[in-house]
C-alpha cells in the first residue's frame, strides 16, 4: 500500500484523492482551508488543517514516511513553489507539483519537483489530437515524443492478423491491446482485426501521425 501526502484539497487534489482511495493507497491531505479539508475528507485516511510553508507544521507530518508527496496548490504559485522547496529540504522521496503554465514547471523542477503535472496542457493535447484526426480517439502522452493513441482499425488492417501487418517492422509501433465487445485483451499474433475493433499503439509521435 503506497503512502501519499496530497498538499492542496480543491477540485484536482479531490479527483486525485478519490482514484488512489480507489487504489487502496494511505493518504493524508493537507490545506490551510476547513471548507476544502471537510471537501476531501471522505477519500482520505487522514487531514489535517495546516499552512504548508510552515517549516514547523510540514515537519511534524513526517515527510520522509510518504512515497510521495503531490503538491495541487492552484490559486498561490508563491506557496506552491515554497512547499516543493521545502518538502525537498525535508527529505520527501518523491514530489510531483502542479504547474500552470511552462515557466512555472521550469521553476518547480528547479526547487525541488521530481515531476510536475500540467493538467491544463495536457488536456489541451490530447483534445486536439483527439479532433485532428477522424480515426483517433483518445490519445495517452507516456514521454515526450511517446504517445498510446486508441484508434480504429484502418481500412488497410481490416481483416487481417496482427503477425500478417508486422507495424512493428513497418512502422515502427506496437498494438500493445485491442478493445473487443468493450473488453480489452492481449494481442496474439495470430489475433485478425476487424472494423469493430479499438486498438491501442504505442509509439513515437512521428511515425504515428505517418499512418493515422
Amino acid at each position: 500500500m503506497k503512502t501519499v501526502l496530497i498538499i492542496g484539497a480543491g477540485q484536482f487534489g479531490i479527483h486525485i484523492a478519490k482514484r488512489m482511495e480507489q487504489l487502496d493507497c494511505e493518504i493524508m491531505a493537507v490545506d490551510n482551508d476547513e471548507e476544502r479539508i471537510n471537501a476531501i475528507l471522505p477519500y482520505v485516511t487522514s487531514a489535517q488543517i495546516g499552512d504548508s510553508t510552515n517549516a514547523d507544521f510540514m515537519s511534524s507530518l513526517g515527510i520522509p514516511d510518504y512515497d510521495v508527496c503531490i503538491v495541487t496548490i492552484s490559486d498561490s504559485f508563491q506557496d506552491s513553489l515554497e512547499t516543493t522547496a521545502l518538502l525537498k529540504d525535508l527529505g520527501a522521496r518523491r514530489i510531483i507539483s502542479r504547474a500552470q503554465n511552462d515557466v512555472q514547471e521550469k521553476f518547480l523542477l528547479r526547487n525541488g519537483a521530481d515531476q510536475t503535472v500540467y493538467p491544463e496542457k495536457q488536456t489541451a493535447i490530447r483534445l486536439a489530437t483527439r479532433e485532428a484526426a477522424d480515426d483517433v480517439l483518445d490519445v495517452f502522452q507516456v514521454d515526450r515524443d511517446i504517445n498510446i493513441y486508441e484508434v480504429q482499425v484502418p481500412k488497410a488492417w481490416i481483416n487481417k492478423t496482427i503477425m500478417e501487418l508486422d507495424i512493428r517492422k513497418k512502422h515502427n509501433m506496437n498494438i500493445i491491446a485491442v478493445r473487443v465487445n468493450d473488453q480489452l485483451v492481449l494481442p496474439r499474433p495470430d489475433m485478425i482485426l476487424t472494423a469493430d475493433n479499438i486498438i491501442f499503439v504505442i509509439g513515437n509521435v512521428k511515425d504515428i501521425k505517418r499512418v493515422f
